[in-house]
């Protein structure tokens, strides 16, 4: 659905972005992460045409931003950091003038209800927007951006600045939205990218330094091949079959969580993934799981190994921290 191909971006001598590269298939919620300064934002302008790439290409749903930039915006709906909001309009008058602006042609009334019904805000339709919260004026945000009902949707920080309950509101939405919608997420809050985006992307000073699942991030970064199972049988004889499947290193019983169900920590050998075979194992032998997981890295752990600040020598040969520049 979307395809970046060595995007770069120079604003005079520095570089924003250097020679990114990453496809965004239909359907799915990616996560876009990378310290302040990283190219986030400058990446998600330039794919929503906003910016233009010094070099590079991107095209979305086929079309290509510079080429066919109208039809390329037909397809997206954006919702920046701070949400294009009149504040001195009703809900109503504003949706109905994004409605206009974006040309859309599908039957107003019933699309402004849907909208409005999926985002919440029906109850305050007729209100001022300078009178709502924080919390009703993200979710106005995210309706004009599904005005049209664009296949891409992408969202920058949607959650900022909202208190837990707000966060957590949202973040159900985005997780139904992912139903119908390919997704782009940036968020410095890890735990809600963990929660509903199924891939990972991480750009560091303007270069790309990861792309993947969670767990395979953890386990491409992470030295220790574990896992920890939580299964109820006996521990002798869980142990036994455990030392005995294949490509188990050692297993350690960590003892009983529960009245006779033991947790065990699994290590299998190097770019080896027991878990199916554990299961298949669990399964056969009537020992139900009650938990299992990477005993790995944390999404925390990953972004702060691969955004780490660099060291580089000044001119007087003492190492001293290097900071990004907001682009």
């Amino acid at each position: 659905m979307i395809e970046v191909k060595n995007l770069s971006k120079r604003y005079g001598q520095n570089v924003a972005l250097n020679n990114i590269n990453f496809s965004v298939e239909k359907g799915t919620i990616v996560g876009f992460l990378g310290p302040n300064g990283a190219g986030k934002s400058t990446t998600m302008n330039i794919i929503t045409g906003y910016l233009s790439a010094s070099s590079g290409s991107v095209t979305v749903g086929g079309y290509n931003t510079l080429d066919n930039p109208n039809e390329v915006k037909k397809l997206i709906g954006y919702l920046p950091e701070l949400p294009p909001l009149y504040p001195d309009m009703t809900v109503k008058e504003y949706l109905n003038f994004l409605f206009d602006l974006k040309k859309v042609t599908l039957p107003r009334k019933k699309h402004l209800e849907q909208i409005c019904a999926l985002t919440e805000i029906t109850d305050v339709y007729d209100r001022l927007i300078n009178n709502l919260s924080k919390g009703y004026k993200q979710r106005v945000g995210l309706a004009q951006a599904l005005l049209g009902n664009p296949p891409v949707l992408i969202l920058d920080e949607p959650t900022v600045g909202l208190d837990p309950k707000q966060i957590i509101e949202i973040r159900n939405l985005i997780h139904n939205l992912g139903k119908n919608h390919t997704i782009i997420l940036s968020s410095h809050i890890l735990p809600e990218i963990q929660a509903v985006c199924e891939r990972i992307i991480i750009i560091n000073r303007g270069k790309l330094v990861a792309d993947g699942t969670p767990d395979s991030l953890s386990r491409s970064l992470s030295e220790d091949n574990r896992i920890t199972v939580r299964m109820e049988g006996g521990e002798a004889e869980v142990s036994k079959a455990l030392r005995g499947m294949k490509d188990i290193v050692s297993v350690q019983t960590l003892g009983e969580k529960e009245p006779g169900v033991f947790e065990y920590s699994v290590e299998a050998c190097e770019n080896c993934d027991p878990r199916r075979d554990l299961f298949r194992l669990a399964a056969k032998n009537n020992w139900p799981i009650l938990e299992m997981k990477n005993a790995g890295l944390s999404l925390e752990d990953v972004f702060l190994r691969l955004t780490a600040s660099a060291y580089i020598e000044d001119n007087t040969g003492k190492e001293t921290e290097k900071e990004d520049e907001e682009a």
